[in-house]
């Protein structure tokens, strides 16, 4: 056998946590010396190892961006709430809108006033807003001639309005409901968790829509929220926009409860925490939650 070759390995990396795959080419000597991070003789505690694991997982988010986390609360027990809800806050001066929580779908809105059949009370004990772009010394609506525009109506769901100069949309969803409205530009203000567990409050300015128009379950005040947060893959989502500008990477993460008090975990980035299992999303697909 030669001294050395060229070869494909797939090295496996494990942890505590977490079960890394990476695929190499490289060189190497035909006779290699592997060793432990920790002899498989002597006994380790599972503090140490989640230590080890979170200043690896540390290094690796310092090095994409921080990680932005949102509140999570909801159920998906339709005796309950039948829904996961999250937190955002919008505009200058700032506002809290409760938005439902949605893998199948892109962009971001919220309730704008007026709204045509929008409903004005919720029996999940919050409180509905109505955002007011005049109200808000940020804001800004998105024009026919703004680039974000061109990206939006590239799908079937946004349009370009000549009568008034306004990027618009119509998303219809799976339950039959549905809502109409337009494009803003304004604040998102959020927590950032930096590579060392530090929390910072952070702000970005986004592109989301302004509802003037909701149909279906929408406007049922049973389980009545703000808006939808959508995680989608495509330009216009809230994840795509921050990853552009190096403030989170383009991934989510998130752990939903299903029993006791619901809520869960929702992170724009990665959770490091035990018992989390990951799966790959496919590239130019999306991931439906049933």
């Amino acid at each position: 056998m030669p001294a050395s070759f060229h070869a494909r390995i797939l090295t496996l990396f494990f942890s505590d946590l977490l079960l890394l795959a990476s695929l190499v080419y490289c060189d190497f000597p035909a006779s290699l010396t592997l060793e432990r991070a920790f002899p498989v003789n002597q006994r380790v505690e599972l503090g140490e190892l989640r230590a080890r694991d979170r200043a690896r997982h540390g290094r690796i988010l310092q090095g994409s961006g921080g990680v932005v986390d949102l509140p999570v609360n909801g159920a998906y027990d339709p005796y309950l709430v039948g829904l996961y809800f999250t937190k955002v806050k919008l505009g200058s001066p700032a506002r809290e809108f409760y938005v439902q929580i949605d893998t199948g779908s892109d962009v971001l809105w919220v309730t704008c006033s007026p709204c045509n059949g929008c409903p004005k009370s919720s029996g999940l004990e919050i409180e509905l807003n109505f955002f007011d772009p005049a109200s808000s010394s940020t804001a800004s609506l998105i024009p026919c001639s703004d680039a974000r525009c061109s990206v939006a109506v590239q799908t079937a769901d946004s349009d370009c309005s000549s009568r008034n100069n306004q990027c618009t949309y119509s998303f219809q969803y799976g339950d039959g409901s549905g809502t109409s409205g337009y494009y803003v530009s304004d604040m998102l203000y959020f927590d950032t968790i930096l590579g060392d567990s530090q929390i910072a409050n952070s702000s970005a300015s986004i592109v989301f829509g302004c509802s003037n128009y909701q149909s279906g379950d929408l406007m049922k005040p049973d389980r009545a929220v703000d808006g939808i947060f959508g995680f989608g893959q495509r330009d216009l989502s809230v994840i795509s926009q921050l990853a552009s500008r190096g403030i989170s990477p383009k991934v989510f993460s998130h752990c939903l409860k299903g029993e006791g008090s619901g809520g869960g975990i929702l992170v724009l980035g990665e959770i490091v925490e035990p018992g989390i299992v990951y799966s790959p999303l496919v590239a130019s697909q999306y991931v439906f939650l049933r």
